[in-house]
């Protein structure tokens, strides 16, 4: 696939504070937790390139320095560099960098997603836009995406869904208490949920009306649905989302292991 070719902004929500992953949001924004030494966020905008996509709106918050800082010095991460610190200059040899553009909005540290999506209406020119959360990767296909989108003008948000990975057994008991029937983590019983990777016209931010206070997935979607203007696209590939330390095991040892289906890059 080639990189940056399409001119739609992806806007990433970076800005939460992860608590569930413990000790290691302590230090950093859950976005900038590494899988195979990257950043998370590192592997969804990687996801977003390598379809064409590269310019990138991200919404900071909770340590966002830490997001900055990234951006601001990734040629000194991604090459060989010379530092004369006689007169204080850097020279890159082997330059890697990506060919991104990148915007790093501060939305506030207490705002919630509703909020922060507002903040970025004004660098998105009145244009259609990708979503998606700093915490969740995927193999979506995003052309299949766009052209559902497109065929549906109604739908203000076309929403990526996936059936959960089950956690646990389902066990079915009498009322003597006796277990009838054991089901070790049956697929596709619990449903579809929300996995992000959502495309949105520009009037989803007419159902943002309580500024930082709006809980995106809360009144705005729940409106958008109640007024058919929300879309689903069925995902049936992989997902995965990295909210607890377990996940973030599980996803290091699929990219050890050279088995991360959501690397669709070289």
């Amino acid at each position: 696939m080639n990189e940056g070719t399409n001119s739609v902004k992806v806007v990433i929500l970076a800005g939460g504070l992860g608590t569930r992953l413990g000790e290691e949001t302590d230090l950093r924004p859950k976005p900038m937790v590494e899988i195979g030494g990257r950043p998370i966020l590192w592997h969804i905008m990687k996801i977003y390139a390598a379809q064409g996509y590269s310019e990138f709106v991200i919404l900071l918050g909770y340590k966002g320095n830490h997001i900055k800082e990234f951006f601001a010095n990734y040629f000194l991460y991604q090459g060989d560099v010379t530092i004369d610190l006689s007169n204080n200059q850097i020279e890159v040899h082997r330059n890697q960098s990506e060919s991104w553009k990148v915007t790093l909005l501060e939305t506030g540290l207490s705002s919630q997603t509703g909020g922060r999506i507002l903040r970025a209406r004004d660098y998105l020119g009145g244009e259609d836009f990708m979503l998606t959360y700093g915490d969740g990767v995927s193999d979506v296909n995003i052309a299949v995406q766009l052209a559902q989108h497109q065929a549906s003008p109604d739908a203000l948000v076309t929403m990526t869904c996936v059936q959960p990975e089950p956690r646990f057994g389902l066990v079915d008991e009498d009322a003597n208490g006796y277990i009838r029937e054991f089901h070790e983590k049956p697929p596709g019983d619990l449903g579809w949920i929300n996995a992000g990777f959502m495309i949105c016209r520009p009037g989803v931010f007419d159902y943002i009306k309580d500024g930082d206070a709006t809980i995106f997935e809360r009144e705005p979607l729940e409106a958008l649905a109640g007024d058919g203007k929300l879309k689903a696209y069925r995902h049936h590939g992989f997902w995965k989302c990295m909210d607890t330390l377990r996940d973030k095991i599980q996803l290091n040892q699929m990219w050890d292991q050279g088995k991360a289906p959501w690397k669709i890059w070289d």
